[in-house]
């Protein structure tokens, strides 16, 4: 079987064409122009992971909703429950950019931090 992954990691955006065995192990991988597209395609293939971004409710803030992100990937397939935690999580202003919004986000190791400064009203 063959899988086609389009590269993320520099401009080129190179199309990998990956071999896939019945086991799904890579039998041969082609198209890469550098060896970064090699470890995306490799990685993207077996374990897949994406950063998240989205909002939350802010509570005396000067805007309703705060940009937020995980400060490392996450497992592609825990994206629709990372939403969902995200959902009803509400934050007290003022909040720094970078400031740790929840630690250890659903026990993967990594932290939803804030994306952008917010003030409180006054």
């Amino acid at each position: 079987m063959l899988k086609r992954i389009t590269c993320t990691v520099c401009p080129l955006s190179c199309e990998v064409v990956l071999e896939i065995g019945e086991n799904g192990e890579i039998l041969s991988l082609t198209g890469n122009k550098c060896a970064r597209g090699k470890t995306y395609a490799t990685k993207e293939h077996t374990a897949p992971e994406r950063t998240l971004t989205t909002t939350v409710k802010i509570k005396g803030g000067v805007h309703p909703l705060l940009p937020v992100r995980t400060d490392q990937p996450i497992p592609k397939g825990k994206l629709r429950e990372a939403m969902l935690a995200t959902a009803d999580l509400v934050v007290e202003a003022p909040v720094k950019m970078g400031d740790v919004v929840v630690e250890n986000f659903l026990d993967l190791g990594v932290n939803l931090i804030a994306s952008r400064d917010l003030d409180r009203v006054e």
